[in-house]
């Protein structure tokens, strides 16, 4: 919003029939925004991931409105639901336990939904622990690749971060705490030991940024009898030099494709050089090389 723009009234009610997406803290309670406090004091019901925890935000704030539980394991059932109540003039806060929902957090099937009907979703930001971290760490922010949490299955999170490895892009990650070690370790084992930082307990009385090599946070976090609280992770991207132009995984996701015969080579070429980390070029070139290799 630009500065020179009016603030919202103080009692200006929420519009009908509109659901608005409302960032709260991720730990320091101060770090709530006037218009998410305007805004929760004036819609009709605010769907929380935690009542409990929300309920505890809006008393200490002098809020009274009726809170819904929206989690992970009633999303999807409960989301026709609200859809209901939007289009029939009701006004909903999405809130999550802390930072923006629907940003890792239950939230996504409902802006989808929402959208698609054509009902009008409001962002009312603040407090996202990927920016927060990112901000401080001293890693290149020009460019950077929100990951968020990885895959939980072993062999899904080893391709998953295989596709990563040669990326530019700083990369983000979201862990709990009991798998931080773990995910620290897997990284540096296909990465190679890059810079990184690790967030822990951010904005909280026991805030901690531990800045080094993947090893040596490892190893700090290795020695430790408990890690606590939610973790946010960066990574250095891979520089330039240690970027394979012709890795063996370009050339079967090539052969795969072609073998299907529903993409043009300038599309698979956009698409590859996205996962591959590689410039579109070169992958085009690959492309046509081993397609005529093929006809011939």
């Amino acid at each position: 919003m630009p500065l020179n723009s009016p603030p919202t009234e103080k009692n200006a009610p929420a519009r009908p029939g509109t659901l608005y997406v409302v960032a709260t803290p991720i730990g320091n309670r101060d770090d709530i925004t006037l218009r998410a406090l305007k805004t929760l004091g004036s819609v009709d019901l605010v769907a929380a991931e935690d009542t409990r925890h929300t309920a505890k935000l809006m008393t200490m704030h002098g809020i009274s409105v009726r809170l819904i539980s929206f989690q992970e394991h009633n999303e999807a059932g409960r989301t026709p639901e609200l859809l209901d109540k939007l289009t029939g003039g009701t006004s909903i806060a999405l809130v999550s336990d802390a930072g923006t929902p629907s940003v890792s957090d239950p939230g996504f099937r409902l802006v989808t939904a929402a959208v698609e009907k054509g009902i009008p979703v409001i962002p009312i930001p603040g407090v996202s622990a990927a920016v927060t971290a990112i901000s401080v760490s001293g890693l290149p922010t020009d460019s950077f690749a929100f990951i968020g949490f990885p895959a939980k299955k072993k062999g899904a999170r080893r391709r998953q971060l295989t596709d990563l490895a040669q990326s530019t892009r700083t990369l983000v990650f979201y862990e709990s705490p009991r798998r931080i070690v773990a995910l620290v370790r897997e990284i540096r084992e296909i990465f190679g030991d890059r810079r990184a930082v690790l967030g822990r307990e951010m904005t909280k009385l026991h805030e901690e940024f531990i800045r080094s090599r993947l090893s040596a946070i490892e190893a700090a976090l290795a020695a430790r009898e408990t890690v606590r609280g939610e973790c946010t992770l960066l990574v250095a991207g891979a520089e330039e030099t240690d970027i394979d132009p012709d890795p063996p995984e370009l050339a079967d996701d090539i052969r795969q494709a072609l073998a299907k015969g529903d993409t043009r080579p300038s599309e698979l070429a956009r698409t590859l050089a996205a996962r591959h980390g590689l410039g579109r070029k070169i992958v085009y070139q690959k492309i046509l090389e081993i397609r005529n290799s093929a006809i011939s």
